[in-house]
């Protein structure tokens, strides 16, 4: 494992306004999702937004990938390349992005990702703590193949939220870095016992370290691994991602090198935030409230770096 890069408080401020940035951008996409929108479409409001802010897109560009923002749909499990595929009701979209903005001559990267049920309102995360879920199924009700899909297209989007805010809650209260796949396991477990089906985790596409790179060590897994892992430590920036799916783990890429869908082509769901681990606490550097609402259930408070 390379260095973990620990950062001082004022660059933890620097990526507190990254990671606003990114809020920004989810924003400007929840208010642009429709039916009939193209994927591009919604890359270019990922682009205006990214520029209004006088930011960088820490997507454009990596290794080549020609967007700023992967659009991934039902699936879709991660890097779903936005084109002239237009949005369906009850699709189920995943959106990761993230922004650069240069501080003291250095680079500071924010990176976050949601999903949502296309037609669906948007629940806040004020809400989902006080445990609102998205709009009843369609009259017609539970028993066609159409409706009981899209009740399990929901119920994924739910138990993947649900696995972020308690994991990022157990690194406020935990001592190593694999107290993340510790509290996802946990949710998949509870929520499995709950809704009579277990979601499945994703293990190859994981977490990781953020600051000056988009990409840094440590690795964070969304499932419990043995062996020990690195020590919380003031200073750590993670960006915690789990992704969770309808049905068998096992992936494919197709042959533009970055679209990844499930093999057996079961739904997908990828929840995202960036979490400072600082002097008191932890704030999450990519909500707009610092991580207030999801984490309050958990009895966790974040800091405010602003």
């Amino acid at each position: 494992m390379g260095r973990i890069e620990l950062k001082t408080a004022q660059e933890l401020r620097f990526m507190r306004e990254a990671g606003l940035v990114v809020a920004g951008i989810h924003e400007k996409l929840r208010e642009a999702v429709r039916p009939g929108v193209t994927t591009a479409e919604l890359d270019a409001v990922s682009s205006d937004a990214i520029a209004a802010a006088g930011a960088a897109s820490n997507f454009l560009g990596y290794y080549d990938y020609p967007a700023t923002v992967c659009v991934s749909v039902n699936d879709v499990v991660v890097h779903g390349i936005p084109g002239g595929y237009r949005l369906r009701a009850g699709d189920l979209v995943s959106f990761d992005c993230g922004a650069w903005l240069t501080r003291r001559g250095r680079q500071w990267h924010g990176d976050a990702a949601f999903s949502v049920v296309v037609s669906d309102p948007w629940i806040d995360d004020a809400a989902f703590a006080a445990g609102e879920r998205a709009a009843a199924e369609p009259a017609g009700g539970g028993q066609d193949p159409e409706s009981a899909a899209l009740r399990r297209r929901r119920e994924l989007d739910t138990v993947t939220r649900e696995c972020l805010w308690a994991a990022l809650a157990a690194l406020a209260t935990g001592r190593r870095v694999s107290a993340v796949g510790a509290a996802v396991e946990d949710v998949v477990a509870a929520r499995a016992r709950e809704l009579g089906w277990e979601a499945g985790i994703i293990e190859e596409y994981t977490g990781h370290g953020i600051g000056t790179k988009m990409h840094m060590e440590p690795e964070v897994l969304n499932f419990n691994a043995r062996g020990r892992s690195p020590r919380l430590k003031k200073g750590m920036v993670l960006a915690v991602e789990p992704m969770l799916v309808s049905g068998g783990i096992a992936t494919r890429t197709e042959d533009d090198g970055w679209t990844v869908r499930t093999e057996d082509g079961g739904d997908a769901a990828h929840w995202e935030h960036t979490i400072a681990i600082a002097e008191g606490g932890v704030c999450v550097l990519t909500a707009r409230d610092g991580g207030a609402a999801g984490l309050a259930p958990y009895g966790v408070a974040p800091i405010s770096l602003d």
